[in-house]
């Protein structure tokens, strides 16, 4: 397995295997759409494992000055349970601690179980958080 920065000739691959992972994903996260903006904000937090010549993996991630967020940690279902995720997760929480982040975030779906039970094998806990949201640009508009 490699792990590495994306690159823009990924944007395809990545997209597939974010639909073929997030089929339910609301229409403001267009794949092509989340990659083209992640470029534009810390480009080297974008990440894809590579297996045997293809793309099996992803995660993104990004520090504000107060806290770390990682997202799309995307494993294709063929490749699951060979450490893949677990390296992804170990890559995007190095690079952020090189930028001075002291505490990674992020956010499962509710029911998605597996994620959950995943992250806490990490040593990710649950807290007692309201996550919030408002959707400030339509799909294909906007940076963000």
């Amino acid at each position: 397995m490699n792990l590495r920065e994306f690159r823009q000739d990924d944007t395809g691959a990545v997209a597939d295997l974010w639909r073929l992972v997030f089929p339910d994903a609301p229409a403001h996260n267009l794949p092509e759409e989340d990659i083209r903006r992640k470029l534009f904000v810390q480009p080297e937090l974008f990440l894809v494992a590579e297996e045997e010549g293809g793309l099996v993996g992803t995660t993104m991630a990004g520090y504000d000055g107060h806290r770390g967020w990682i997202y799309y940690v995307v494993v294709h279902p063929d490749h699951r349970r060979r450490g893949i995720g677990r390296a992804l997760m170990g890559e995007a929480e190095g690079r952020l601690k090189v930028l001075g982040c002291s505490k990674a975030n992020l956010q499962v779906r509710a029911g998605n179980d597996a994620a959950v039970d995943f992250y806490r094998s990490l040593g990710y806990q649950v807290e007692d958080r309201v996550s919030m949201g408002r959707l400030l640009a339509g799909p294909g508009k906007g940076r963000g």
